[in-house]
């Protein structure tokens, strides 16, 4: 039976041990958080943190894995590609190529020097030094923590004055204590964040989706929905296309599955934000085999340990579908979700983390998620009409 070690211990694990065990392999969990809900569900577990490449190595050689990953778990990514590495197993790629694309000042300068679409950017060991330099910025700008995922430690400042509280809370949330500084790309319509895959380095699926957010949330830059497909226009999918295919080249990637943020600007530009060599949170994976009818999940986990992979396609999107991060704007007891009654045959999915007196806590990024929605409208105009008015028939209840 062949071990595949997963990284994390989040529920955006569960459809993986799952896909695992249903292709007969052994699944071993780790991470130092044993509460976790993946290591319920796995067939072992280890306490040791992900971040800790070498204590990883080891273990991987104890245990004599076959394959390893990280699924829509950003710190463990680069432990998983260096395991890899080391080790000879299955990767998405060389381990040097995935600290670029990991690292967000190092993967902006790559596409900087490589002539990609990239707003200008400054990184920050020093705060103070920061500060000094923040007075000559051209405002807004976006600041965020070099290597954090879900949003966390992200802020968009309008003026000086709200630089330094920004730039504090950014290296509060980095692992490695910097922080980068970038020009505020206003965008035309939905950015996109969604998954993609590669095999043996060429893309042969590439998706793109509509990303919500919700303005009155504690954290507005937090995804709080998605619809397929995408409001970005054709031309700039085909470049979109284009330039990851080329990244992917010029980074010598493998096989893999990716998380791809992207934004068309008011600029008439094109940018590659983001792209990382995992699933997406917010189940954008899971989603994916609802709108296209394709497993991502399943061909991660045969890449992982090198099995043969299902044939992949450009996606088709069929019926009007949304995911809505289920979220609420106030800490307290959690009293479950009301849908007005008319809301209720679009439903196809509700999934709920939390039950009845749980206490849950307001929206600050995506480890505050309550749950999800899954909902396949009519019409793409009533489930763009009934996106825009989400709080008339939809409310998480907490008091």
């Amino acid at each position: 039976m062949k071990k595949i070690l997963l990284l994390g211990g989040s529920r955006y694990l569960l459809p993986v041990i799952n896909e695992a065990k249903a292709l007969g392999l052994y699944t071993i969990t780790c991470d130092y958080l044993p509460d976790n809900i993946a290591h319920r569900y796995s067939d072992e577990y280890h306490n040791v943190s992900i971040i800790e490449k070498d204590q990883v190595l080891e273990l991987a050689k104890k245990l004599k894995i076959d394959g390893i990953m990280s699924f829509a778990c950003d710190p463990g990514v680069i432990t998983a590609a260096y395991v890899a590495e080391k080790l000879g197993l299955p990767g998405c790629g060389p381990y040097e190529s995935v600290k670029i694309l990991q690292n967000k000042n190092l993967f902006r300068a790559f596409l900087r020097d490589n002539g990609f679409t990239v707003p200008d950017f400054r990184d920050y060991a020093d705060i103070d030094t920061a500060v000094s330099e923040a007075v000559n910025f051209k405002y807004p700008v976006i600041v965020k923590p070099v290597d954090s995922a879900g949003s966390k430690g992200v802020s968009r400042v309008e003026s000086f004055k709200g630089f330094k509280a920004a730039a504090l809370y950014a290296k509060e949330n980095s692992i490695h204590g910097r922080i980068i500084v970038e020009d505020f790309i206003l965008q035309h319509g939905f950015s996109s964040d969604s998954d993609c895959f590669s095999v043996d380095g060429d893309l042969c699926f590439c998706s793109f989706n509509s990303q919500y957010f919700d303005k009155n949330a504690d954290n507005p830059y937090a995804p709080a929905g998605f619809t397929w497909p995408s409001s970005i226009s054709e031309e700039h999918k085909a470049e979109l296309k284009s330039e990851l295919q080329r990244l992917l080249k010029l980074l010598n990637m493998k096989t893999s599955v990716y998380n791809v943020e992207c934004r068309e600007g008011t600029d008439g530009k094109a940018y590659i934000m983001e792209v990382s060599p995992r699933g997406g949170g917010n189940r954008l994976c899971e989603m994916l085999k609802y709108v296209t009818g394709q497993n991502l999940i399943r061909n991660a986990v045969k890449a992982a340990v090198g099995l043969p992979l299902d044939e992949l396609t450009e996606p088709e999107y069929t019926g009007n579908w949304a995911q809505i991060v289920l979220h609420s704007y106030k800490s307290g007891k959690f009293r479950g979700l009301s849908i007005a009654p008319q809301l209720l045959p679009y439903v196809v999915e509700k999934d709920l983390w939390f039950k009845d007196g749980d206490e849950v806590e307001e929206f600050t990024g995506a480890n505050k998620t309550i749950g999800t929605l899954v909902m396949n409208f009519s019409s793409r105009e009533e489930r763009d009409q009934r996106l825009a008015d989400l709080d008339s028939w939809l409310k998480v209840l907490v008091d």
